[in-house]
């Protein structure tokens, strides 16, 4: 929740700047609602993507308050993030809500980057395998093996979120593998995986060299198109 319209305009103009048309990675830009239709006229033509932070379960209705996939597509937006660990922590929402917005967003023809993670609690407690298997189980209750083509996941450790304390490749790695291994069928082969933790230009590299890493999931570094566009080089 930052930026006015003038802000993200800046903001996705300098990102396009600072990135080559020719860059051997997929960039996505997920701004407010608010900012979605004028982002997406500054990256238009462009090989970044746009995105939206979240959406409702449900077409159109009364909802007052809740934004479509149908108002997504309208506004340009390709992808979507689900459950993320803030809207999971701060808004309550469950993995059985988000499997209800993913099911809507594969059927829209949005690609969802669906978030999973554990608190620092439940890691001290060791039971980061056990809220991870929960939340695989009830997030993508349903969802076919073909379907995961078509998703990204994003591992948040959420304790690595604001906190100081950042996960190492190693961490993040292990429970990267473990995502995949519960998968259905070859889907864990095929799916990308994002990791999202405090990912700055200082830690990317080390993170993205991991072979179980696909990418990132850039929270407070993408307010600054440097940092933002220097993670993206660190990609490719």
């Amino acid at each position: 929740m930052n930026g006015t319209l003038a802000q993200a305009r800046a903001l996705a103009h300098d990102i396009r700047s600072l990135l080559p048309d020719a860059l051997a990675a997929d960039v996505v830009v997920c701004p407010p609602f608010t900012a979605l239709s004028a982002v997406a006229e500054v990256v238009k033509g462009s090989h970044i993507g746009l995105g939206a932070q979240n959406m409702y379960f449900e077409e159109q209705g009364a909802y007052t308050g809740e934004i479509s996939p149908l108002m997504l597509l309208d506004a340009g937006c390709r992808y979507v993030i689900l459950g993320h660990s803030e809207r999971r922590r701060q808004m309550g929402e469950t993995s059985e809500l988000v499997n209800r917005k993913l099911k809507l967003a594969l059927a829209s023809g949005l690609t969802p980057i669906v978030c999973l993670g554990e608190t620092w609690p439940e890691r001290s407690a060791g039971q980061t395998e056990s809220v991870i298997r929960q939340q695989i189980a009830e997030s993508f209750a349903g969802i076919g093996q073909a379907a995961f083509g078509s998703l990204l996941i994003a591992y948040e450790p959420v304790w690595a979120i604001g906190t100081g304390r950042v996960a190492t490749p190693e961490q993040a790695e292990e429970v990267h593998k473990f995502v995949r291994s519960l998968l259905p069928g070859e889907a864990g082969a095929g799916v990308r995986i994002l990791y999202g933790g405090s990912v700055t230009p200082e830690n990317c590299a080390g993170l993205l060299a991991k072979e179980e890493l696909d990418g990132a999931l850039v929270g407070g570094a993408s307010l600054k198109a440097e940092s933002f566009a220097a993670i993206a080089q660190a990609a490719c």
